[in-house]
């Protein structure tokens, strides 16, 4: 390896981050796209040798989000030896005016933490890395082609959120602090990708005993109105 910068980072080993947020209607992911290129990428970094993995991480979803202590889940680990591309992580630098030789070690094979987010779409200001001219929300089911293995990362991060779906959603930073049963709704048929019952779903969430219920909405009629929830 040459140059200094990479003696900063453990060798081959990295972190990338599929973040999720929610707008109301659709379910999304913030997407960098590097200077000159028309490479598109998910966030992720490299960890300091006197970091945590998950002190990396938060770092870099904070600076990228602008957002502290959002939910983190780490789900799987990506190691095919051929998911590095050096040829494109070549163009990335060239095009950012970085010295090749000095950064030759970033086009070596990495190992990734894949882990996922979720947060409040509202609350974000997004922010690009000093490599990218771009971070930008893009629709679950419309993700443009990413560099290396990173649609493999979204699919399987989006696969995992499924399952646990249930499970997860005490911890989802998805929503507002008190948001009512139809947004709830929305935002679990934004992640399995179709719509529920009405009253099955409410239901079951109501026999779950993880809601808190408030004062009702009042926006039109008031015998319509719905009642606020909040997490217990």
């Amino acid at each position: 390896m040459k140059g200094s910068e990479n003696t900063k980072f453990i060798p081959n080993l990295s972190y990338d981050c599929v973040i999720f947020g929610f707008n109301g209607v659709k379910l999304k992911i913030l997407i960098l796209e590097y200077h000159n290129t028309g490479l598109f990428a998910l966030p992720g970094g490299y960890i300091k040798h006197n970091q945590s993995l998950q002190e990396a991480v938060n770092k870099g979803v904070e600076e990228r989000t602008g957002l502290k202590n959002v939910f983190l889940d780490q789900f799987q680990v990506f190691a095919d030896p051929n998911r590095t591309d050096p040829s494109a992580t070549r163009r990335i630098l060239e095009a950012n005016n970085k010295d090749l030789a000095d950064n030759e070690w970033m086009t070596e094979r990495f190992v990734t933490v894949g882990h996922y987010a979720l947060i409040n779409y509202e609350n974000v200001n997004p922010k690009p890395d000093h490599l990218s001219d771009s971070i930008e929300w893009y629709d679950i089911d419309n993700v443009p082609k990413l560099m290396m293995d990173h649609n493999e990362i979204v699919s399987k991060a989006l696969e995992v959120l499924r399952n646990n779906i249930s499970e997860k959603i005490i911890g989802m930073n998805l929503l507002p602090p008190r948001f009512t049963m139809k947004l709830l709704q929305q935002v679990f048929e934004a992640i399995l990708g179709h719509t529920l019952r009405r009253t099955s779903f409410q239901r079951k969430m109501l026999s779950l005993d993880i809601l808190q219920r408030h004062e009702k909405l009042f926006e039109g009629k008031a015998h319509k109105a719905p009642y606020l929830y909040s997490f217990k």
